[in-house]
């Protein structure tokens, strides 16, 4: 064979030449081999010599096998060809006749997981290494033991499964159909399995899946595909994932879809790596209905001098001998052909070194392989192949296709080769596929969805009854729909960015029927007062709330009529206080003034009385009394500023309460309505019924339909409801319409808000939920809808949606009362110690003379203070007092010298005796009383 690739030959001898190989002969290789002083390694090898895919491997076996014997001089290759068919049983008997009758040492090929594994059994038993280009998409469980002389050249399908999921979750596609070619082993179903995990693992599902027989048992495999196809249009997602194809299954797959619309505007096809790796070598034509799909393909470098001296050889050899093809490059699976033979050489001459030819020694030798083939990186772990491959993405565009990115399982999608670590990037990285020809050329990015046409419009769901026809309101006459909900809707569409042709379907039914008829696509959408609720999220998709929604209870209320109405302003803790404030300010003022005003002097009642009316009388005009001392005066000021923030705040909320009328609830408490088995009224077509039997525990026999909003009012007159249960937009309009005779309380529980309810997956729901808060954030176009519909009654009639009064509180206003209190207080303690710095100076002017103790001294002091106390009592309630002595606030006294006649002294000393038993006195004290102005000198 060498001869032939160096010396011209005839036709003749060329096509003598593949009917040999066709017939399965052994190669020229073996008689080279054999005819040769070198041991011989035989390998065999099975392959479909009849597709594309084997016609590659075939040749590139042979130029690894020629490059490795001319080269080598320990050891020749001797390869021997098997035809693969289509039935896996049938290999069984090819590798049998291989091992028993060639005895060959490994065995290589199979595509087939199916086939890969009964080949695996048989070497396992006969201890024949296996290199298998198949990978189970599942591992089973003790797969070494079981098949320990299996090693699998591919690479993982979790990595493939992983790159689609990231593709889906790039572009937000919530609903993809899976399409696979069975094997009719059901050994693909495994890989449905892990497409379905990883969707989940991004917010996406699989709507449908189409098995495909396998071609080989279809007389008319066009037929059969158009008839599967037609399954599809029920559907309402346009992506359309192919896991699992042959190349013809895959050519009959895309010409039918092309021809019924599948293949057109909004959709998405992608295609396997099986298929994304035959366009460098199949024919042209062939691809042309692949127009706008991506695919994936596993990538190596074709910059090395080993690649490019291996393209030349192969270019050189398969046209020859595969004239029908047109085209001569080689693909992925010739690469790894190539590989397969260079693991098995280089394990081949490391036991030659090692002196060691036994199966497990080779077996062992192929499973430390470690270099760079022209495949990818070669080296396994556990008998596979330990790689993390780098997939380009690639778009179909005409007969050709271009690459868009690369993904890595490290790194996300990337617009360069990614080299090193770096941070992974999916979600959201649409700029990897600028550029890319979606189907139909569109020129934005696609729905993949279904989208609504003028042929095909939008069907919208709408009841044509509601209890509140502000919210949608059905003319039966005009056949138009009009409310807040409606409004809303038709303002969401200019936003959208994109013509939405739609038609709505007056429905007669409860709200859960609607989300029923959405469920089962009898209808695309619902336009109303849908409530996003848990339960219902589970069937179908809600946008973004364009209104908030809780659950409300509606009283009659009754007018607030109080003879206490006065004390309303404040609250009792209030009062209180300021009670508290204004006797501790009147003791501040009677303390300050007691000794230097006039008009505080007398007996205990009169000075009390005085400085009362004197606090209590500042409150609401000037006092007549004046102030003596500048310490009151401060204490005032505080005060004054209390009262005037007092009077003020006390006048403005009074006047409010008597202006706006007082309504007080009937009912305040869902508990006591549960205890007395009250009658309460709901819109039983909600979801409002049953959550109030199920989480508020109401008895069902204790709850009232009520269909129509005018019918709330007539079942509180004639008290057949003691509340009404709404939710918090419904009770706005019933508030506004019925002013000042019904209260909603805050309600106690929240759910998802009101929004328009769309398909599970559906774009559309995204889209519309944009528009809402477009119109909320920018244009403020919500809040004028909803004035406009829900909110039409003045201000003055708004409801009281709480028990609580609007009392003034303590809180509000306890920083003045901290201050007032702080200045009486500093006020009063400057004055006390100020009386006494001064009484200690007065008792120091007396010099103490004779044997007297410092005791005696100190008693004196007391007593001399305590006298002086006793005589400005009684002159200040002596009519006869001759002069007043008038002071400053600092307890200055003048000393008056008075002449005061002896039986006046002897007055004023007579009571000493009977207060106190004191030692004599000593020989000179002088005593100053300050209240009288006298002096008295005892020797």
């Amino acid at each position: 064979m060498h001869f032939l690739s160096t010396i011209p030959q005839t036709l003749a001898m060329i096509w003598l030449f593949y009917l040999l190989i066709s017939l399965g002969l052994i190669s020229g290789y073996q008689n080279e081999a054999t005819n040769a002083n070198n041991k011989v390694i035989s390998i065999g090898a099975i392959i479909d010599v009849n597709s594309r895919i084997g016609k590659e491997q075939q040749v590139a076996l042979d130029i690894a096998a020629q490059s490795y014997n001319s080269t080598s001089r320990t050891y020749k290759l001797a390869l021997y060809f098997r035809n693969s068919t289509k039935d896996p049983l049938r290999a069984i008997t090819l590798v049998e006749e291989m091992i028993y009758k060639q005895k060959v040492q490994v065995i290589i090929g199979m595509h087939k997981w199916s086939e890969a594994a009964l080949v695996a059994e048989i070497g396992s038993q006969a201890q024949v290494p296996i290199i298998a280009f198949a990978e189970p998409t599942i591992t089973p469980p003790l797969m070494t033991e079981r098949w320990p002389f299996l090693v699998r050249l591919a690479n993982s399908s979790t990595t493939y499964i992983k790159c689609i999921a990231d593709i889906v979750q790039t572009y937000n596609w919530q609903r993809v159909v899976a399409i696979y070619e069975d094997d009719a082993y059901g050994g693909d179903y495994g890989m449905l399995a892990l497409l379905s995990e990883a969707l989940q693992d991004v917010g996406s599902m699989i709507e449908y899946h189409l098995v495909l027989p396998p071609i080989s048992s279809l007389h008319d495999p066009g037929g059969l595909v158009r008839e599967e196809l037609l399954k599809l249009w029920q559907t309402q997602s346009r992506v359309f994932i192919v896991l699992q194809s042959s190349f013809e299954m895959a050519i009959h797959l895309f010409k039918e879809a092309s021809k019924m619309g599948l293949v057109d505007k909004e959709s998405v096809w992608i295609h396997p790596e099986s298929i994304t790796n035959l366009l460098d070598s199949v024919n042209k034509s062939s691809i042309s209905y692949m127009e706008g799909a991506l695919g994936i393909k596993t990538y190596y470098s074709e910059n090395s001098t080993e690649y490019q001296d291996f393209e030349a050889q192969f270019r050189k050899k398969f046209w020859p001998k595969n004239a029908e093809e047109d085209n001569r490059y080689p693909g992925f699976y010739a690469l790894q052909a190539y590989d397969s033979i260079k693991i098995v050489t280089q394990a081949v001459d490391r036991m030659a070194g090692r002196n060691t030819s036994s199966p497990k020694n080779l077996l062992r030798e192929i499973l430390s392989s470690n270099f760079l083939g022209l495949s990818g990186q070669i080296q396994f772990e556990d008998g596979q192949l330990l790689q993390n491959p780098i997939l380009r993405i690639v778009n179909v565009a005409g007969r050709s296709y271009k690459e868009v990115c690369f993904w890595s399982q490290q790194h996300g999608f990337t617009t360069n080769l990614p080299i090193g670590q770096g941070g992974y990037n999916v979600a959201g990285n649409t700029k990897c596929f600028n550029g890319v020809r979606w189907p139909g050329d569109l020129k934005h990015d696609p729905k993949g969805w279904k989208m609504p046409t003028k042929q095909n419009p939008l069907r919208i769901a709408v009841r044509n009854r509601t209890s509140f026809s502000k919210f949608v309101n059905y003319d039966q006459n005009k056949k138009i729909y009009s409310g807040f909900c409606i409004d809303i809707f038709q303002s969401v569409l200019p936003l959208l960015g994109y013509d939405l042709p739609y038609q709505y379907y007056p429905i007669d039914g409860t709200y859960n029927d609607l989300v029923q008829l959405v469920y089962n696509k009898t209808y695309d959408a619902v336009v109303g007062d849908m409530t996003i609720l848990e339960e219902r999220m589970q069937y179908v998709d809600f946008t973004v709330p364009y209104a908030e929604s809780g659950l409300s209870m509606i009283v009659p209320s009754k007018s607030e009529e109080s003879a206490w109405m006065f004390t309303k302003p404040f609250t009792w803790e209030l009062w209180m206080v300021t009670g508290a404030i204004l006797i501790y300010t009147m003791l501040a003022v009677w303390y300050l003034e007691r000794e230097s005003n006039p008009e505080f002097h007398g007996n205990w009642k009169s000075q009390i009385s005085t400085a009362l009316w004197f606090t209590f009388s500042s409150l609401f005009f000037a006092h007549r009394e004046k102030m003596s001392c500048n310490l009151t005066r401060m204490v005032m000021v505080s005060w004054l500023l209390l009262v005037l923030i007092l009077t003020s705040c006390y006048t403005a909320s009074l006047s409010s309460m008597l202006t706006v009328k007082q309504l007080q609830p009937n009912v305040t408490d869902i508990q006591w309505l549960k205890r007395n088995n009250m009658k309460i009224g709901c819109d039983g077509d909600s979801f409002v019924r049953s959550f109030l039997e199920k989480v508020e525990n109401f008895k069902p026999e204790n709850i009232i339909n009520v269909t129509d909003e005018y019918n709330y009012d007539g079942a509180f007159k004639n008290n057949s409801i003691a509340a009404a249960f709404l939710e918090l937009p419904y009770e706005k309009v019933f508030i506004s319409e019925c002013c000042n005779r019904y209260i909603g309380f805050t309600p106690r529980t929240r759910f998802g808000g009101l929004g328009f309810m769309f398909q599970k997956g559906s774009p559309l729901a995204r889209d519309v939920s944009k528009a809402i808060l477009h119109l909320s954030e920018k244009k403020a176009e919500l809040k004028r809808l909803e004035e406009k519909w829900l909110i039409t009654s003045p201000a003055s009639c708004s409801n009281v949606t709480s028990d609580d009064t609007d009392s003034l509180k303590l809180r509000s206003l306890w920083i003045l009362y901290v201050i007032s209190g702080a200045t009486s207080t500093i006020c009063v303690l400057l004055s006390a110690i100020q009386s006494l710095v001064k009484s200690c100076h007065q008792c120091q002017a007396v010099a103490p003379e004779g044997n007297d103790t410092p005791s005696d001294h100190k008693v004196w002091e007391k007593v001399i203070t305590h006298a002086k106390q006793i005589f400005n009592k009684k002159i200040n309630n002596s009519s006869e007092a001759q002069e007043q002595v008038v002071t400053d606030c600092s307890l200055r006294w003048d000393r008056v010298n008075m002449t005061v006649s002896p039986e006046h002294q002897q007055e004023m000393a007579s009571p000493l005796p009977g207060i106190l038993m004191l030692p004599s006195p000593p020989p000179e004290v002088q005593m100053t009383t300050h209240d009288l102005g006298i002096t008295n000198t005892s020797k």
